[in-house]
């Protein structure tokens, strides 16, 4: 339990609630927290959180008062995907979905961008997680303009007016679904160049991780410093108290889960929910029904045949 008190202490120095002093020059992928942690104690701490999280997300659940959005983002091979399966593995999945979002449809695109993530955005009383988001919107499209062309906008875009007022959109919804019960976190699982070109590597030289591989993750690599520039903007728009980054030391899998499932934590442990109570009325029907079947008489056996 000291460990696991001492790791969320350390929670605050990811999080940016307000951007107007970020600088991700500041974070360093392979940041361990200081604790001394090694893989096989924050495997076993990671258990324990595990514990906890599923304790917090059926109080979530019953009382349908609030609800969670987990949204995912990183450069390729970031760990997005492992992080989802290790995360959610500790969680009931009634209670859990994941919306991967892919690159818009036709019909999505004859919508404002934020109009798919609406409609996926949680109900009260579950978690929904983004794997990638509303900030593909700021990030691919930053990086590759020309892909503006298909959204069937109207006025000049790629413009410093245009990316402002997409900043200002997602603001709004985010802070449209604080207002309604959402509790919204958002990471940026943060890793290096080297360590993604190792993450490359290995789907290439480990036959059973090739179907991981596209050819679209080296051309997206070119664009690296873009990206990164892209990411810097965004959390400097759109950090707030009521949606905060998390960004996310990712160059070590098992340490970057623990960040994610510890913030997590905490924010549900901050809502100080308690199992609801039933109404009186309710109660007493309940223990009604609990006294009948208290007195209901056994079936009677059946006499084996001779």
């Amino acid at each position: 339990m000291n460990n696991l008190n001492r790791f969320l202490k350390t929670l605050d120095s990811y999080q940016v609630t307000d951007g107007k002093t970020f600088d991700l020059d500041h974070f360093s992928p392979d940041d361990d927290g200081g604790l001394g942690l090694d893989k096989e104690h924050g495997k076993a701490l990671l258990a324990a959180v595990k514990t906890r999280l599923q304790e917090l997300q059926e109080l979530l659940y019953a009382n349908q008062t609030r609800s969670l959005l987990i949204v995912l983002q990183g450069m390729d091979t970031a760990g997005k995907d492992g992080t989802i399966k290790h995360v959610m593995s500790g969680v009931n999945p009634q209670g859990v979905s994941v919306t991967s979002f892919k690159q818009p449809g036709p019909s999505e695109l004859l919508h404002g961008f934020l109009w798919r993530i609406h409609l996926a955005a949680p109900q009260a009383g579950r978690i929904v997680v983004f794997n990638r988001s509303h900030y593909e919107d700021v990030l691919v499209t930053r990086v590759h303009p020309e892909l503006l062309n298909n959204e069937h906008l109207p006025g000049e875009t790629n413009t410093p007016e245009f990316w402002q007022g997409r900043y200002s959109d997602i603001r709004h919804l985010e802070h449209y679904l604080s207002r309604q019960g959402t509790v919204v976190l958002k990471f940026f699982l943060h890793i290096s160049r080297e360590e993604q070109r190792k993450r490359l590597l290995a789907r290439l030289d480990i036959p059973a991780k090739r179907w991981k591989f596209s050819t679209a993750d080296l051309r997206e690599r070119e664009f690296w410093n873009e990206y990164k520039t892209a990411y810097q903007d965004a959390i400097t728009a759109t950090a707030r108290e009521h949606a905060p980054w998390t960004v996310v030391p990712a160059n070590q899998k098992w340490y970057a889960r623990l960040v994610v499932i510890g913030t997590i934590i905490r924010a549900l442990h901050n809502l100080n929910q308690t199992m609801p109570s039933p109404s009186p009325e309710i109660t007493r029907q309940l223990d009604n029904y609990r006294d009948s079947l208290l007195n209901e008489e056994p079936p009677a056996k059946h006499k084996k045949k001779s």
